[in-house]
């Protein structure tokens, strides 16, 4: 993902030279040994054409200008928004694997005007395709088939054993696409995204899978309805907070993923407990 800001102050177009795209001594002098420093690709816009630098670390940001001290933070703080937005995602989809994927297609082909101000093809970066309107046909085929399956008794079960993958999988994607562009686009980048991602919407699912399989034992499926409509609402809920608020929708995921953790090990806890009862009954 790239983060685009537009100049307004004079002092700072400048700083950095204007129309004739020279460099103050401050960000060559970073420019050209890119190799010391941490990397963070930015766009300057309406500048002298798009200019990629290689910043400082965060404890040498006040050797620059005031106004490049701004766009660096505002930058900076981009990536992390970016990042908690596609943890955001993977979240959702954990709770349905089509729905995030739909809506940050819709978002980025501009079709939902709540997101009319959220530049959602910028943080797709590479993966704008999914702006596309025949991506965005084919996600919303898939997403309304993904609900309606999970309507149908017994058939919302055998899904389960074909969303986990799925969800993980689509976790990874989504979480790599929102990845910075510092990670850069090798296997550090996925390894992160499959662990931050992937892992959080495995996670999610699986305690669906429990939550739904007791529900299918204790009441032959009958509540099953209420389950899918709940991880409906909230696969709907935190997909739009990813992309319209990504710090609270971080927030969300992390008390998510108290509740998901704690019902992984309590399943797993009092299955383990099973044989002894019984063999204590024995």
């Amino acid at each position: 993902m790239r983060c685009h800001f537009h100049a307004q102050s004079s002092e700072f177009a400048q700083d950095v030279g204007g129309n004739d795209g020279a460099l103050p001594p401050e960000i060559r002098r970073v420019y050209n040994n890119y190799s010391l420093y941490t990397k963070l690709s930015v766009s300057l816009g309406n500048l002298a054409g798009e200019i990629d630098l290689w910043l400082l670390p965060a404890y040498r940001i006040r050797s620059f200008p005031r106004d490049a001290q701004t766009v660096i933070l505002l930058c900076i703080m981009n990536e992390i928004m970016a990042l908690f937005a596609g943890v955001g995602l993977a979240a959702a989809c954990g709770f349905r694997v089509f729905v995030p994927l739909f809506i940050t297609s819709l978002a980025a082909s501009g079709n939902l005007e709540i997101f009319g101000e959220v530049d959602v093809q910028a943080m797709l970066g590479e993966q704008e395709w999914l702006g596309n309107p025949w991506v965005t046909l084919a996600l919303g085929i898939a997403t309304v088939l993904e609900i309606g399956s999970y309507y149908i008794p017994w058939l919302d079960n055998a899904l389960d054993t074909v969303a986990t993958p799925a969800a993980v999988v689509a976790g990874t994607f989504i979480t790599g696409t929102m990845m910075p562009e510092m990670m850069g686009d090798g296997s550090f980048k996925w390894i992160a995204a499959t662990i931050a991602g992937g892992g959080t919407a495995g996670l999610i699912q699986g305690a669906s899978v429990i939550t739904r399989g007791t529900s299918t034992a204790t009441t032959g499926g009958i509540g099953n309805p209420l389950i899918s409509t709940a991880e409906l609402g909230g696969s709907i809920l935190t997909a739009g907070l990813a992309l319209l608020v990504p710090i609270l929708a971080g927030v969300l995921v992390l008390i998510l993923m108290y509740f998901v953790i704690r019902t992984i090990v309590r399943f797993f806890k009092n299955r383990s407990q099973v044989p002894k009862i019984d063999g204590a009954a024995g």
